[in-house]
């Protein structure tokens, strides 16, 4: 399979952080345009030897879980990731992502 890398020009979103329950804002803003692309790409760029690698992905199956994934999963794709492992339907808790990840030896383990 092949695909062709898009570069998309973007700038910083205001207030756009990360907390210690995730990345929590109302859906409207998540959704907007780039959002959360934006904040993915920008966790990409902070992790070292991505390229390559095995990772897992998953959410807890709210409104546009299933858009999130496919936006995740184009950007992991551009990053280089290998093969990403996602939950059923895109839904896996945290402790269960946490158990892939060790079991698998994914990386982040």
């Amino acid at each position: 399979m092949s695909f062709v890398v898009k570069t998309v020009e973007t700038k910083p979103i205001e207030g756009q952080k990360t907390g210690t329950s995730g990345l929590r804002k109302k859906t409207k803003l998540f959704m907007s345009e780039n959002y959360l692309a934006n904040w993915v790409q920008s966790l990409f760029n902070s992790l070292d030897d991505l390229e390559g690698k095995t990772i897992a992905l998953g959410g807890d199956g709210r409104y546009f879980n299933k858009e999130a994934i496919q936006i995740i999963l184009r950007l992991a794709a551009g990053n280089g990731v290998a093969k990403v492992i996602i939950g059923q339907s895109g839904i896996m808790c945290t402790p269960g992502l946490s158990a892939v990840i060790r079991k698998r030896g994914l990386y982040g383990e």
